[in-house]
């Protein structure tokens, strides 16, 4: 593969492979390039626009904040952090929050969390049982967290303190409270998005949640992904009947203004102190300000309860146009959270569905197509998917067979 930064942008490091393809607006589920061709995303930017493109609500805020006040300093109080942080601890059920600028910064801040209460507890090296899938980000500590042998490749030595188990095996983290001294947390996504929109069995978060309260470890959730609506639920992990002690959030908080956010509950909300954490821009007055618009949208218009009904509908049409194909191995999800796993690399099918559909999707794992519209998304935007997906799916088998 060539190291060379693509045409055009030659003062770019080559870090995307890009698709030639550059967009100048959006609208809602909608996105235009420059020579007006129009597009239906069915990423959200990869889960972060679930309030679709260019909302007005966002754009409004966004003006009227920019023309009072973007940024001052955690040095001083800051309003619409304070409004931010009672309003995510309202619907969380968790207590406080740190606000950073993305979602492997919130997990930074969960793995120091973690490894300050098992320092307070006099475990010099202690441990946390990450998952088989995860991924948790692309900063040292987070890539170490995760298993990509891909993303890692070259930046060993990775960051120590990671123990890993099965994903949806509680029995394997019990088993480790036996083995294996010195762990103080477990980090887990509450389904693995980047894996393949892997979803756990039934009562898995309870009986972590069980193991965590007998061990006295934090049970942690990234809900960087699936959180805010997404899979159905504010959290993914309330229909669970569970609460976690931390879980961390960005993607959809800031419908594409860079947030994140660490939340804690009464296990964890009271280790940081001052000077032992912190963020130059997080939690600044604009993002902050902003977040705020997206829960009140996102409330004002049952989004949750909207991703419940219109993922049913996505799964139900794939179920059906791509019923006796033997290639698919299995098609599942969460709400707008959807993956169409095959029995073939299918990375193709993303530029297939640029050219050939005017239509955004991804690909994770190499065999996982991922399906991620905005919870804003029209009845019709998720019949057209369906329907282009079913399409791409069945010509590139004939393709195949040819």
């Amino acid at each position: 593969m060539s190291s060379e930064a693509p045409m055009g942008t030659p003062h770019l490091m080559n870090t995307y492979a890009r698709l030639p393809v550059s967009f100048v607006r959006g609208q809602g589920s909608r996105l235009w390039d420059a020579a007006g061709r129009e597009y239906l995303d069915a990423t959200a930017g990869v889960a972060v626009a679930g309030l679709g493109h260019a909302h007005p609500a966002v754009a409004e805020v966004l003006a009227e904040q920019a023309h009072l006040l973007v940024h001052t300093s955690n040095l001083w109080g800051i309003e619409w952090q304070a409004r931010l942080g009672e309003r995510l601890a309202r619907l969380s059920g968790l207590e406080r929050a740190f606000f950073c600028n993305s979602g492997c910064e919130a997990n930074e801040a969960a793995i120091k969390l973690a490894r300050l209460h098992g320092h307070r507890q006099g475990i010099e090296r202690p441990l946390i049982v990450v998952m088989q899938g995860a991924f948790h980000g692309r900063t040292l500590a987070t890539l170490s967290a995760s298993d990509s042998p891909k993303a890692q490749a070259g930046f060993g030595p990775l960051v120590e303190g990671f123990v890993r188990v099965p994903f949806g095996d509680a029995g394997a983290v019990r088993a480790l409270a036996r083995q294996q001294p010195g762990i103080v947390a477990v980090l887990l996504e509450p389904v693995q998005g980047e894996s393949g929109v892997r979803l756990p069995p039934p009562g898995y978060l309870r009986q972590l949640r069980d193991v965590c309260d007998e061990e006295g470890w934090l049970l942690m959730l990234d809900e960087v992904q699936t959180g805010l609506g997404r899979t159905g639920h504010w959290f993914a992990f309330q229909p669970s009947g569970i609460r976690p002690d931390v879980m961390t959030l960005a993607k959809a908080l800031g419908n594409g203004v860079p947030i994140g956010a660490c939340l804690a509950g009464a296990r964890a909300s009271q280790l940081f102190g001052p000077g032992q954490h912190g963020s130059t821009f997080g939690g600044n007055p604009l993002a902050c300000r902003t977040a705020c618009t997206v829960l009140d949208t996102i409330e004002g218009a049952s989004l949750p309860r909207r991703a419940a009904e219109l993922g049913l509908r996505l799964l139900h049409q794939l179920d059906a146009g791509l019923a006796g194909h033997h290639d698919v191995l299995d098609i599942r999800g969460s709400g707008l959270l959807v993956g169409i796993e095959l029995a073939w690399p299918c990375g193709h099918l993303v530029q297939r569905a640029l050219h050939e559909e005017a239509l955004l999707i991804n690909v994770t794992r190499d065999t996982t197509v991922r399906l991620l519209p905005p919870l804003t998304s029209s009845i019709d935007d998720i019949d057209r998917t369906a329907e282009a997906v079913v399409r791409l799916v069945r010509t590139s088998q004939a393709r195949q067979v040819a």
